[in-house]
């Protein structure tokens, strides 16, 4: 789900993606360390060198509420770099690709392990994840652009 102007909207991924570049990145949580200080920063300094290679969307998926997601990305500046904040509040999206984590001596109950995929059409073109939530190498926007 995103935040619209008129409260949450779902979003198919699917139609998203269908007949367009789309890279999607996922993270472990808004307002943590790294994912504030490193993931999101890194595809927003990327959104021109993305949308060259020919990108016509830039997703950020965590497992936080749309209403969290969209405060994270007025402060990160993500949403005026122009990448769409997308809560997957259930843990849906995440589990289904298999990309769950627990990590409960920090709190992170149902998270999303850190990564970027490309999908061309719906179809992934490119995935990296990161084996440690807390680095962001593989998964950031520079790995991206070069990936792609």
């Amino acid at each position: 789900m995103k935040l619209g102007e008129k409260g949450p909207e779902p979003v198919e991924l699917s139609a998203l993606t269908s007949g367009r570049k789309v890279v999607i990145f996922g993270l472990p949580g808004a307002f943590t360390g790294t994912c504030t200080t490193a993931h999101v920063p890194s595809f927003i300094r990327n959104m021109d060198a993305l949308k060259n290679k020919g990108v016509d969307e830039v997703v950020c998926v965590s497992v936080n509420d749309p209403f969290v997601m969209g405060a994270w990305g007025a402060s990160t500046g993500a949403n005026d770099a122009g990448i769409t904040m997308l809560g997957d509040a259930e843990c849906k999206l995440t589990e289904a690709m298999g990309l769950r984590f627990d990590a409960p001596p920090v709190g992170l109950i149902a998270r999303s392990k850190r990564y970027a995929l490309m999908a061309d059409n719906g179809v992934v073109k490119v995935f990296q994840a990161e084996e440690n939530p807390g680095v962001c190498d593989m998964s950031g926007g520079e790995a991206m652009v070069e990936a792609i």
